[in-house]
């Protein structure tokens, strides 16, 4: 487990991403891996830099992000889950500390990440924050059917935002599909290897396009074909996007 005098731990966690614009350190704007950081530099009375399994957007949330920490005195890792949890602010939660294997990485040894995005398609009070309201009923069953074209691709650069640092524009998709989870209330679960940035919001809000009758599935194949990120659907609202599993 030890690496350079270091041993790396890796850091389960949750937040509600409302108030934060993003995983990732920004300047002037408030991350959730700025809050970590700086709680854990406090406890460990060193400073301390954490690496997350990857970005997510302003307002997105996660029910389980992983990051990882090299630290080079030992840990109690019981004893700093307590203490995180009562430094940190209330909208994000530490669920575990473990040590791992030196090689192990949060971001590059991740072999996929699962999303679910919410929507619901009547008024509801309490659905708002955490789902997004369509004002009219899409086609579910042939939002599904496109959905299954997504597994059939390797380059989604049609999705993701431009100019972005990433080297490849490939990532393998293997489970795309919508369900319903309650009266008028539908989740879409995405799961791939690794996803581009905005990639999840764009893909929904072209679905959603194909449901609508605006695009059918031909339609969509050209779309991904084009590698034209004008050629798709707008981003849907990032407060109804969920990053729920990290798998090593």
């Amino acid at each position: 487990m030890e690496k350079n005098g270091h041993t790396r731990y890796f850091i389960t966690l949750c937040f509600d991403g409302t108030a934060y614009h993003g995983w990732q350190i920004q300047p002037h704007c408030n991350s959730v891996q700025e809050e970590l950081q700086k709680a854990l530099s406090t406890l460990l009375r060193r400073s301390m830099e954490v690496v997350g399994a990857g970005r997510t957007d302003t307002g997105v949330h996660a029910r389980k992000m992983v990051a990882h920490f090299d630290c080079d005195v030992p840990v109690d890792c019981p004893q700093l889950v307590y203490k995180l949890n009562k430094l940190l602010p209330c909208d994000i939660a530490v669920q575990s500390v473990e040590p791992v294997d030196g090689e192990m990485h949060a971001r590059f040894s991740a072999r996929s990440r699962t999303y679910h995005y919410f929507v619901h398609l009547s008024k509801d009070p309490f659905a708002r924050a955490y789902s997004w309201q369509m004002y009219d009923r899409p086609d579910f069953d042939l939002m599904n059917r496109a959905a299954a074209v997504l597994m059939e691709y390797r380059d989604f650069t049609s999705f993701s935002k431009v100019n972005t640092d990433t080297k490849t524009n490939d990532c393998i998709i293997t489970e795309a599909h919508w369900d319903r989870v309650a009266d008028n209330q539908w989740r879409f679960t995405i799961t791939a290897n690794r996803f581009l940035r905005n990639m999840v919001r764009a893909i929904v809000g072209t679905l959603v396009e194909v449901g609508r009758g605006r695009m059918d599935i031909d339609g969509l194949r050209r779309v991904i074909e084009a590698k034209d990120r004008c050629r798709a659907g707008d981003s849907v609202p990032g407060n109804a996007l969920f990053l729920v599993d990290v798998t090593y």
